[in-house]
């Protein structure tokens, strides 16, 4: 699913080196179709909203109807809160717009894609954006927060019970990117995200890309020895922020 058109894109290309077509959902039509595009012949686009869940049957059946079978999924349909905010004065309307893309839409398409790959005999991989913040708190709103270690919770509970039917299902926690997404939750610039993520991480000399997101998800897709024995794993993206050290006077 859609989260940025920077990920997708440098996703969609780098998954056609795995595999032989590749299904871009969102519901964002013109952009996907542009994505889509840009990707080439054989990346197509097809309109689902991930809150919906016989869109998302749809779209699964659809992936198996015109290509046989699916062999891996990405769940990648996130937001965040419209603004920040904190626990106090939360807005449960907001709070239940983000769980219902983040969480519930997350659990169909991990439902469905399951379903199918359990039916077909497909050793299959399914993959999950989740976030460093499903690993730690304070990062962002609690609403966000919430979600994302619900989507954590997903990916290991499900883990558990596909693995007997050949299943794989990962996340992939990353740090912040200077994506429109947070930017616009933030009110910064590109080049301030890169800069705050770069002095939080413990790893010096490298900033964190779209492609280094797409590269870890497709680790995961892999259906060769690289994670061929990997399963309810969460790989966290971040630099090493989630355990740089803490100066203690």
């Amino acid at each position: 699913m859609l989260r940025e058109a920077k990920l997708h894109r440098g996703g969609g290309r780098q998954a056609l080196h795995f595999a032989s077509t590749v299904v871009i959902a969102d519901f964002q039509d013109h952009l996907g179709s542009a994505v889509a595009a840009s990707v080439g012949d054989k990346c197509s686009y097809m309109h689902c909203d991930v809150t919906d869940e016989k869109q998302v049957e749809a779209l699964v059946s659809h992936a198996v109807a015109a290509h046989g079978r699916l062999n891996v999924l990405f769940s990648n349909a996130g937001v965040m809160p419209a603004m920040p905010s904190g626990v106090l004065d939360m807005d449960i309307a907001e709070l239940d717009r983000v769980m219902a893309v983040n969480v519930r839409g997350a659990a169909c398409t991990v439902k469905h894609a399951a379903r199918v790959m359990v039916a077909g005999g497909t050793r299959g991989s399914i993959v999950c954006t989740a976030s460093v913040a499903a690993s730690v708190g304070g990062l962002s709103a609690a609403a966000y927060t919430a979600s994302k270690h619900a989507v954590l919770g997903l990916v290991r509970g499900a883990a558990g019970e596909l693995g007997k039917h050949g299943v794989r299902i990962n996340c992939v926690s990353p740090f912040r990117v200077g994506t429109p997404l947070a930017c616009r939750y933030s009110g910064a610039t590109p080049a301030q995200v890169k800069e705050s993520c770069c002095a939080l991480a413990c790893l010096k000399g490298v900033m964190l890309k779209p492609s280094h997101i797409a590269e870890a998800a497709l680790f995961f897709a892999s259906d060769d020895d690289e994670s061929a024995f990997v399963t309810g794993h969460n790989l966290v993206v971040d630099g090493g922020f989630t355990v740089s050290p803490i100066n203690f006077p």
